[in-house]
C-alpha cells in the first residue's frame, strides 16, 4: 500500500495480516480521492474500521486537519500508529481501539466533513453505522460519508441521505452519500 498523492505520496504504508480484512486498491484509492479531491484540504475527518488507516492517512497526506481512526482490532491500532509515526505525523490524529458504535457515541457531538465506511465485508456493520451517524448528527449539510463492500446490496441507506455517486472497481463498490436537504 502506498501513499497516492499529497505531501506523503509515494510513501509506503505497512499493513497487516487479519482474517476477514483487505486493503483498499492503490487504483481504486486514486479514483476515490480524485472525486473528493474538492472536500478534503482542511476537513475533519473519520475513518471507522481504519484497519491500517490507509484512508485517513491519504486524507492527512492530502490536507485534512484532523482524522480520526477507530479499528476494534489492537493490532489495527497499533498499525496506525506505527504509520504515522513513519510519517512524523504527530497532532491532529486520534486513534481509537474499540467497537464502532461505541466510538461513534464517544464522538459525539463532533461533526465530521467525511466518515470512511470501509467494515469487513462479511459483516453488517454499514447500515448500523449509517443510522448510528444519522442518530447522532455526526454529519453537516456538506459531509460525505464515503462507503466500500464487495456486494452493492450491503451499501444501501435511509432516506437521511442522497447519493452522490456510486462506481464498481473489480470486485468492489464504493458509493458516496450527502446529506438530505
Amino acid at each position: 500500500m502506498r501513499i497516492i498523492s499529497g505531501k506523503y505520496k509515494g510513501r509506503v504504508l505497512k499493513g497487516y495480516t487479519l482474517k476477514g480484512t483487505r486493503p483498499t486498491m492503490d487504483r481504486v484509492k486514486e479514483s476515490l480521492f480524485a472525486t473528493i479531491n474538492e472536500y478534503v484540504n482542511n476537513s475533519v475527518c473519520l475513518d471507522l474500521f481504519a484497519g491500517s488507516g490507509a484512508l485517513g492517512i491519504e486524507a492527512l497526506s492530502m490536507g485534512s486537519r484532523e482524522v480520526v481512526f477507530v479499528d476494534k482490532e489492537y493490532i489495527a491500532c497499533k498499525t496506525i500508529k506505527s504509520n504515522l509515526e513513519m510519517l512524523n505525523v504527530n497532532t491532529n490524529t486520534t486513534i481509537l481501539n474499540m467497537d464502532y458504535l461505541k466510538a461513534l457515541e464517544r464522538l459525539y457531538p463532533k461533526k465530521f466533513d467525511l466518515i470512511f465506511l470501509d467494515p469487513p465485508y462479511k459483516a453488517d456493520y454499514l447500515e448500523k453505522a449509517l443510522k448510528k451517524i444519522e442518530e447522532l448528527k455526526l454529519i453537516t449539510d456538506t459531509s460525505l460519508v464515503i462507503l466500500e463492500s464487495d456486494d452493492i446490496n450491503k451499501l444501501t441507506f435511509s432516506d437521511y441521505y442522497i447519493e452522490v455517486k456510486t462506481k464498481k472497481y473489480g470486485d468492489k463498490y464504493i458509493r458516496i452519500l450527502k446529506k438530505k436537504d
